[in-house]
């Protein structure tokens, strides 16, 4: 590690002890929560440090006994174990040591939506909300559905769900985009692909803090809710639509048979996306001069192909294939999510360097 490296971790070292020192002093309220999130933010890293120095120190000292013949064979052998091992403990302090998405450990909102395909896009957006809905469960997260607007086919015109849970955001983040799918549909007498589209949206769950909205700055419409095949259909208005007349941002609800609750939906929902916009917003501005090797997450950029007659996943913007697509539409995405985060890791220490 460089000698400008070691020193910014000592000063990282040196403010963790700090903290510990006020926080076990007079410090309260406010100044003791900021405090306190300051010091957890600090203490991955710092226990990332200890472990790299111990090596280091057990390897300096396995060296000093190469000396000793007695010792010399066991020495050897803890030299290289220890010398083998520095590289990956200095890129785990190298990775903490990034600066941190403030909405990584949130919630999500997830929102698919079919685009080119008629049909088939809906039947596919369908499938694909199930398979993000299985990845969660075997997450451990708990998968709420906001909203599910369902045609006479099975298929779907939209989905929304909340998912709660910690690191919800860091994992799904880069499923935001375009997803294409290609195959035969169910209604091809041919037996010719077809390809379709869905579009895809994560959204950060946000907090009443992170968003200031004002009343005035909203048009609020109640209606009678439908569904598909008069499914669902209620005689009160209870459906709920709210207009962000600063934005232009449209939130329609009808899920609930009560329109306060379905009220309470939208508002959660058109606060992630004033947030998500900030975030894009202040992201543009910041990244002007780089752009992730990921993606923008923008919802008209395509990321992904599933081909179902080869079995195939392809995510476009890191190259990987995956010959396991009924695996993947069972909601194992791990090996995508884990590719993807590590691409954005190594796209950002080579920025930081």
């Amino acid at each position: 590690m460089t000698p400008q490296l070691e020193q910014k971790l000592d000063r990282i070292l040196a403010r963790a002890e700090e903290l510990r020192f006020m926080l076990s002093g007079t410090l309260a309220g406010e100044a003791f929560v900021k405090a306190s999130k300051e010091l957890a933010e600090l203490e991955p890293i710092e226990d990332r440090v200890a472990t790299l120095r111990a090596a280091e120190k057990g390897m300096a000292e396995a060296e000093a006994m190469l000396a000793d013949p007695e010792l010399k064979d066991l020495a050897e052998a803890e030299y290289h174990d220890l010398k083998a091992q520095l590289p990956e403990l200095e890129m785990a302090v190298r990775l903490a040591l990034l600066p941190k998405d403030e909405a990584d450990e949130r919630s999500a909102i997830l929102e698919i939506r079919p685009a080119a395909g008629g049909d088939e896009a809906g039947l596919f957006a369908a499938e694909l909300f199930a398979a993000y809905q299985k990845y969660a469960q075997g997450q451990g997260w708990r998968f709420e559905v906001l909203d599910y607007d369902e045609n006479e086919l099975g298929g779907i015109k939209g989905a929304m769900a909340e998912i709660n849970g910690r690191g919800v955001f860091a994992k799904l983040k880069f499923e935001s985009g375009v997803h294409r799918v290609q195959r035969v549909p169910a209604t091809e007498t041919q037996g010719r692909i077809h390809t379709s589209t869905v579009t895809v949206a994560v959204l950060p769950e946000a907090e009443d803090v992170d968003v200031e909205v004002n009343e005035a700055d909203l048009r609020i419409d109640v209606y009678r809710a439908s569904g598909a095949g008069g499914q669902h259909v209620n005689k009160t208005e209870s459906a709920v639509r709210i207009t962000h007349l600063p934005t232009g941002i449209v939130v329609a609800m009808q899920e609930e048979r009560s329109q306060h609750k379905n009220r309470a939906k939208a508002m959660k929902i058109l606060r992630s996306r004033l947030y998500d916009a900030q975030r894009h917003a202040a992201d543009s501005s910041r990244a002007a001069d780089r752009k992730s090797q990921v993606g923008t997450g923008d919802r008209s950029e395509r990321i992904r192909t599933y081909n179902f007659p080869q079995g195939r996943v392809t995510d476009h913007r890191i190259n990987l294939t995956l010959h396991k697509i009924d695996r993947v539409m069972l909601g194992e995405f791990d090996d995508i999510v884990g590719a993807l985060i590590a691409e954005d890791q190594a796209a950002r220490l080579a920025a930081e360097s």
